[in-house]
């Protein structure tokens, strides 16, 4: 029996035996290394938990209308009930400017992104508190929680955007290739929700205050975002200004403009509100990336 390197050659050969009926190891390699801190979402990562966010998301509007009387019905009362309120008070005694629209028409193409935006920031404010289970237990990129609350608000949005049509269709309003714009002041509005979402689910973690303030600051916003008013209707220019610097500003002006054919905000209005919704973003993404690692501990 020969030997080679103090190894017999019939030992050499099993040893090679046994290696080839050793299956193939996985071609994904999982490299564990420190969280950076950047303000970045890792859209490789977020792509291999894909199905785990549309879990989240499903999750979410089951629980949504879980053991509701009349369900997905409520995405359609809350809208239409806040149009009857701003036309009644706004439209029929205050009298507010409504560019030339019934006044329903025009406070309910408003009231449609704004109920987005609102619900959309509670629930990404809410989210690591009500997943603390899941956070303190297994890993996930946790970006995904905030991400998956801010699209179940988008499926109230669809539903409630019927009655929208039909009120045009009441007051024989008609829309124009300008339409196929609005789900791009859509998309702005997701991304201002998520930047100041993930900042509030950050403080959320540490102090249960949140879900205390959110109301209180949505209610505050509203009436600083074109809503029940036009952003015209401002006298002055530099109040315009200012108010451009609300991202829902451009999104609202935006949003109407696309579909009724509303005067269309202004490229400066445009622009401040595109970069306000990044500021938000990009600082929303980094408070979160600091903060992610204490998550567990904290919560």
């Amino acid at each position: 029996m020969s030997t080679i390197g103090g190894t017999t050659i019939e030992e050499r050969e099993d040893a090679l035996a046994f290696e080839d009926d050793v299956p193939e190891l996985s071609s994904r390699v999982t490299v564990i290394r420190p969280a950076s801190r950047l303000p970045h979402l890792d859209f490789r990562e977020l792509w291999q938990y894909r199905e785990l966010a549309a879990t989240f998301a499903w999750r979410d509007l089951k629980v949504r209308y879980k053991q509701s009387l009349i369900g997905a019905a409520w995405a359609i009362i809350q809208p239409v009930m806040t149009m009857v309120v701003f036309t009644f008070i706004f439209g029929t005694f205050a009298h507010v400017p409504s560019q030339g629209l019934p006044y329903p028409v025009f406070s309910y193409s408003g009231i449609l992104p704004w109920i987005y935006f609102s619900s959309a920031l509670g629930a990404a404010s809410g989210s690591l508190a009500m997943n603390s289970t899941l956070v303190t237990k297994i890993y996930f990129p946790r970006v995904l929680l905030p991400i998956a609350a801010i699209t179940v608000p988008a499926v109230d949005f669809l539903l409630a955007s019927t009655v929208l049509g039909g009120l045009m269709g009441w007051y024989s309003l008609s829309t124009g290739v300008h339409a196929l714009l609005a789900p791009l002041f859509m998309i702005l509005a997701a991304a201002s929700a998520l930047g100041v979402g993930l900042v509030f689910a950050v403080i959320n973690v540490r102090y249960r205050d949140v879900p205390y303030a959110i109301p209180f600051i949505i209610q505050i916003w509203l009436f600083l975002s074109p809503v029940i008013y036009p952003i015209k209707a401002l006298h002055h220019s530099w109040e315009r200004l200012i108010l451009s610097l609300n991202p829902m500003s451009g999104v609202i002006t935006g949003f109407r403009w696309s579909l009724l054919g509303t005067s269309p905000p202004t490229p400066l209005q445009l622009l401040l509100s595109i970069v306000a919704a990044g500021v938000f973003l990009t600082v929303g993404l980094a408070v979160f990336r600091r903060a992610e690692p204490r998550f567990a501990d904290t919560i």
